[in-house]
């Protein structure tokens, strides 16, 4: 009787620590200060209207100045605080261009969005306009991506939308199989106001399938400051969306890394993935968090030296 106590009392406490959608835009614009790093900030025009941010962070040690840039994609409406830790460490050695895709708050779409702007491959294309308007040679890249980010990443490479030198793939998704009422829900013609409360409820229960305080703080954040309109289009698009079994075409040295413990992302599909990259490898860490962290930087690393 005490265990179901606990366990209703814990669910209470994360439903009273859900806030409200934050309509503030100061989680996504401005350069963040790291210490010992240069930061920038761009808006880059990938397609008319629409521009996506960028975030470029350079050592202040000139001696790191040739190596070859990192290309970052966070996940799914992914704040960059959430990345902040590990930047803030890998950014005094390497370049790292951080893009954030076209679902996430801070992509200026100054026409009406729809959900055809958010299909996999048009993510592909916007990187690719991005790469090429900041001068980056494609085969000197070394890409670290997540969820989303690294789905996109795989499609691209399949399709040979990218490539690059290296690539790790943080928890890709080979499919997004919501569950059948979020399907049906998401379709219905429901008022904006709705979904926001909507939000707040699977907040809840993404934060009831995580172990890691750290890691329910993470999602929590990033529930709380994304946009509702373009995560219910960029949702709409995903539905269906799968990759193919046959990988092969993908020319880019990669590895997988996940987590046993990570209970969000299938781990049983996730070593499909990797069997079916040409030569891929498989990077196991504690968690989820752990691959957030600054001391991920050593599986890091290990495999871009190789």
């Amino acid at each position: 009787m005490a265990e179901v106590d606990l366990v209703a009392a814990e669910d209470e406490e994360l439903l009273k620590s859900e806030s409200p959608i934050d309509n503030s835009d100061s989680l996504w614009a401005g350069s963040p200060v790291l210490e010992n790093i240069l930061t920038q900030e761009k808006w880059i025009e990938v397609e008319d209207d629409i521009y996506l941010r960028i975030l470029i962070f350079s050592p202040k040690d000139s001696k790191y100045g040739n190596s070859n840039p990192v290309v970052m994609i966070p996940g799914w409406g992914s704040l960059f605080e959430g990345w902040k830790p590990l930047i803030s460490k890998w950014a005094t050695k390497r370049k790292i261009f951080y893009i954030e895709t076209r679902e996430k708050k801070s992509s200026r779409i100054n026409r009406k969005s729809r959900k055809s702007d958010f299909i996999m491959s048009r993510h592909g294309q916007d990187i690719r306009t991005i790469i090429q308007k900041i001068d980056l040679q494609m085969d000197e890249i070394e890409w670290f991506a997540s969820s989303l980010g690294s789905t996109i990443l795989i499609d691209s490479f399949q399709k040979g939308i990218l490539s690059g030198k290296s690539a790790i793939l943080l928890a890709p998704n080979s499919d997004f199989m919501f569950p059948l009422w979020f399907r049906i829900g998401i379709n219905l013609p429901i008022p904006v106001f709705i979904f926001k409360r909507l939000v707040n409820f699977i907040s809840w229960k993404v934060q009831k399938r995580t172990k890691e305080p750290a890691q329910k703080e993470r999602y929590r954040r990033n529930f709380t400051a994304l946009d509702v309109e373009k995560m219910l289009l960029s949702a709409r698009s995903n539905i269906g969306f799968a990759l193919p079994e046959d990988l092969s075409e993908i020319k880019v040295r990669c590895a997988v890394m996940t987590a046993y413990s990570d209970t969000l992302h299938d781990f049983g599909k996730i070593r499909i993935i990797k069997d079916s990259i040409p030569n891929c490898e498989l990077i196991e860490v504690p968690s989820n968090q752990y691959a957030h962290e600054a001391e991920v930087l050593n599986e890091i690393e290990e495999f871009q030296s190789k």
